[in-house]
């Protein structure tokens, strides 16, 4: 079986899981590396690349014994706003003032609290991100928001 077509039966396992679920799946990927007979970085791939925050996902890791990955799909679909923050305003790439600019929307509309807009500017500011290369920091800011932004909206 081709490495995309296995790719997309796990994907859309998932979905269907999360869809009968309310939203939300937790998986052991060892069960269901097993499950699909394919190795769990098959799994991490399928993960990474299909639900991502770009694709209105929020993916939470616990390792060790029973560990598990908990998916959790943000209605991005159903909200024009937050669909046009995540694909216009943050995209691949952003810089700290735009991003602080974001986050000082987000507070002056109510969306979040003065200690979320602290925690969220401590995260993206550039001193906490120093030992990122400059051109990489903006993508992880970018990946930051993303995730941030997704959290909000649950």
């Amino acid at each position: 079986m081709s490495m995309s077509r296995i790719s997309d039966m796990i994907e859309h396992f998932i979905v269907d899981m999360i869809k009968a679920r309310g939203g939300h799946v937790e998986i052991q990927r060892n069960e269901l590396a097993n499950q699909f007979e394919c190795a769990p970085s098959q799994i991490n791939y399928v993960l990474t690349t299909r639900f991502s925050s770009d694709r209105g996902y929020i993916i939470e890791s616990r390792r060790g014994g029973g560990g598990y990955i908990k998916i959790i799909r943000a209605d991005i679909d159903s909200n024009e706003y937050f669909r046009n923050v995540l694909e216009k305003r943050v995209g691949d790439s952003i810089n700290k003032e735009t991003a602080i600019q974001l986050v000082e929307g987000f507070y002056s509309q109510g969306l979040i609290d003065a200690k979320t807009k602290n925690i969220i500017n401590a995260a993206i500011d550039d001193v906490t991100l120093s030992i990122i290369p400059r051109p990489m920091r903006d993508r992880l800011r970018a990946d930051i928001l993303k995730s941030v932004f997704l959290a909000v909206i649950i």
